[in-house]
């Protein structure tokens, strides 16, 4: 499988801020990339250098052949980019907008008008495609912002946190969208902090943490590598938590993760004695749970035991 998308050591500063710090990614030509991280963690950063809308500090950038950073108007005719808030003109019915993408895109007249059309029946807006877009839905908007990021039936498509905001239904409508665009051949690279949404859709996930590359591989791969199993205790009394951490350190010999509600601890579990052993341990020290078990790990799981942290412990990514 060829490679699509290939960026090497790429380095950005704000200032004294190092947005990004040598990172590198990959992207098989028609497959779907997912780079996870909390906010701060470069990966908005990441989606503007890619579509040549910022010239990293250091590093190389490379589309379907083409080298973003000497030839960046040969890649913008191949990409589009839907960022994490609607870029539509509010004023305008949907239909209008596509309509001004395609005229901005130098289409023919029949083509910009018949794309148009075709967007609004693929993304189900056909009722509403001529109201303006600021009588649409959350999640109309991001159908629309989505459907004009493909007027120019783009090779690469840039997703930065498409679903942010969205209610589950609408969510999981754009989640559809996007399998059948990779399944057309579409190359995608997907930001999000939604760690079942890289679970759904990637191929392949890119774990960045502080402006680095921290893991990467397949969902279910990150997923092996923190365990076959994950144990998970929640108190009922959040006094209690440091107790219990202290248990699992003595029975584990490592410290376990203490998620950020300070109840809900979890800890690789491949230990079939761990729980009978902790459930003894408890009970001596009289400390009560709400919850106590072990399954199999997730997305979550698997980026607590990567980085030590949730993917919402920093604040918004506005400026990286």
């Amino acid at each position: 499988m060829t490679t699509c998308i290939r960026a090497t050591g790429l380095v950005k500063r704000f200032g004294e801020t190092t947005a990004l710090d040598g990172v590198d990614l990959e992207v098989p030509t028609g497959s779907i990339l997912g780079v996870l991280g909390p906010n701060g963690a470069g990966k908005t950063t990441t989606v503007r250098i890619l579509a040549t809308l910022l010239r990293p500090d250091a590093g190389t950038v490379t589309i379907a052949g083409y080298d973003a950073l000497h030839d960046p108007v040969a890649v913008r005719r191949i990409i589009g980019l839907t960022g994490q808030y609607a870029s539509v003109d509010e004023e305008l019915t949907g239909r209008e907008n596509l309509e001004l993408i395609g005229q901005l895109l130098r289409l023919s007249t029949r083509e910009y008008r018949s794309r148009a059309v075709e967007l609004v029946e693929r993304f189900d807006l056909t009722d509403a495609g001529d109201r303006p877009v600021r009588t649409y839905s959350g999640g109309m908007r991001r159908r629309i912002d989505l459907a004009a990021s493909l007027v120019g039936r783009p090779q690469v498509l840039y997703l930065d946190e498409p679903t942010t905001g969205l209610d589950p239904r609408s969510r999981n409508g754009l989640w559809r969208t996007v399998r059948e665009l990779a399944e057309d051949g579409t190359t995608i690279l997907l930001t999000t902090q939604y760690l079942e949404e890289a679970d759904e859709l990637a191929d392949r996930v890119t774990v960045i943490d502080h402006g680095r590359v921290v893991a990467e591989g397949e969902p279910q791969e990150l997923k092996r590598r923190t365990g076959s199993q994950t144990l998970h205790v929640r108190t009922v009394d959040p006094a209690d938590t440091e107790r219990v951490v202290g248990l699992l350190t003595e029975l584990l010999g490592f410290a376990p993760s203490v998620h950020e509600d300070n109840t809900t601890i979890t800890a690789p579990a491949d230990d079939t004695v761990l729980l009978a052993a902790l459930v003894r341990r408890l009970d001596q020290e009289a400390i009560a749970t709400d919850e106590l078990g072990t399954r199999l790990p997730s997305m979550d799981d698997a980026f607590l035991s990567l980085t030590g942290r949730s993917t919402h412990a920093h604040a918004e990514e506005s400026t990286v």
